[in-house]
């Protein structure tokens, strides 16, 4: 009897082994990849094939609003001078000609004595050659001292001529020179004047700052056109062209999207930031896009027949791109893939799916977590 009763429990025990060892093995060999779906679940799901379809490659960068560079203009003194007066302010918008501000100049005033005293010397000498004109016609002094008076006469209008330039360039305009001439009246105060129509940018001056004419006192922008500017990876040099279709929108001002093409792309890479600078000119006539507004661009190029694939069919999983590919009826393996750029909630198939192979369009998300839970409790 005990014979038999340890024969019977040995026989249960390695019975209950072999049944224990075949559901580990089963579960050893189960493919964590794998998942396999009720009918009920299977419906909701739909499969197909890669399709095929125009893409533009694009580019994504960061860029910003800029100023056109050949629409600035830098205000300054032609004299040096303390500032007197300010009557700009940062922003505000000027037309040529107007005052931006005024300061006194010793330079000025020295250069207007200049002038009034080569004026005067210019017409003692003008008097004296016409007097001396009259006394060789009288026979009373000689011709020789008549050249020598029309020869001072010449070099006294040389020297009001120079004088009368240098208040030019001292800023004084023609007007006011004649007016200085009529009324031999010194004034020392200098106006500098917009040279542009357009917004003061910067002020770089405040009342009492004694300036130079090196100084630039205000910028100022036409900003009826700005650029819109990028740096692109150098990496990307390639793909640069001018004429290049882009699309960009502004976040400032939500709702518009600006479409247009490259004017012009950096001959040279930035050797601290490896990139290369392109811009697109941007029509600003109400004034809307401002100098440092940000931007998100889009850079494309030319349209090439390509594989692509919902953008619901992919699953973010470790660090890669995956599908799930149909591999019966019920069951679906989650592979992965290699993927190119998103456009029109499509990405680009480069490889990993095999010619008819089927896979999962939509509910991916869903799928992989029915996957994750069957997982998990061993089913």
């Amino acid at each position: 009897m005990a014979t038999l009763l340890l024969a019977g429990c040995n026989l249960a025990g390695s019975n209950k082994s072999a049944g224990g060892g075949a559901r580990e093995g089963a579960t050893a060999h189960r493919d964590p990849l794998e998942v396999q779906v009720s009918d009920t679940f299977r419906a909701q799901l739909r499969t197909g094939d890669p399709e095929w379809a125009e893409v533009a490659t694009s580019l994504n960068v960061p860029g910003r609003v800029e100023a056109d560079e050949t629409r600035l203009a830098r205000a300054g003194s032609p004299v040096a001078g303390r500032i007197a007066e300010l009557m700009a302010v940062q922003g505000q918008s000027v037309r040529r000609g107007q005052v931006l501000a005024t300061l006194n100049s010793t330079e000025l005033s020295e250069g207007q004595f200049g002038f009034l005293k080569a004026q005067s010397q210019a017409q003692l000498a003008q008097r004296a050659a016409a007097r001396a004109r009259q006394l060789v016609e009288a026979g009373v002094i000689s011709v020789a001292e008549l050249q020598r008076r029309e020869a001072d006469y010449a070099q006294a209008s040389a020297e009001f001529t120079t004088w009368h330039e240098r208040l030019r360039v001292l800023g004084m305009s023609e007007e006011a020179a004649e007016a200085l001439e009529k009324t031999r009246r010194i004034n020392s105060l200098s106006q500098v004047v917009a040279n542009i129509d357009g917004v003061v940018l910067e002020r770089n001056v405040t009342p009492g700052q004694v300036v130079q004419p090196a100084d630039t006192l205000f910028l100022i922008a036409d900003l009826s056109r700005v650029w819109l500017v990028a740096d692109v990876p150098e990496q990307a040099a390639g793909q640069m062209a001018v004429g290049k279709a882009l699309e960009a929108d502004v976040p400032a001002l939500p709702g518009r999207t600006l479409r247009g093409r490259l004017s012009f792309v950096s001959a040279t890479v930035n050797p601290e930031t490896r990139t290369i600078r392109v811009r697109m000119d941007l029509p600003n006539p109400d004034l809307l896009y401002k100098p440092a507004m940000l931007a998100n661009i889009q850079l494309r190029g030319r349209p090439e027949r390509k594989q692509v694939i919902p953008a619901a069919a992919v699953v973010r999983e470790g660090n890669q791109d995956h599908v799930f590919v149909q591999t019966a009826s019920g069951s679906f393996l989650l592979r992965p893939v290699s993927l190119g750029e998103e456009f029109m909630e499509k990405r680009v198939l480069a490889g990993g799916l095999k010619t008819g192979e089927k896979f999962v369009l939509d509910n991916a998300f869903h799928l992989n977590n029915e996957r994750k839970r069957a997982s998990l409790h061993g089913e």
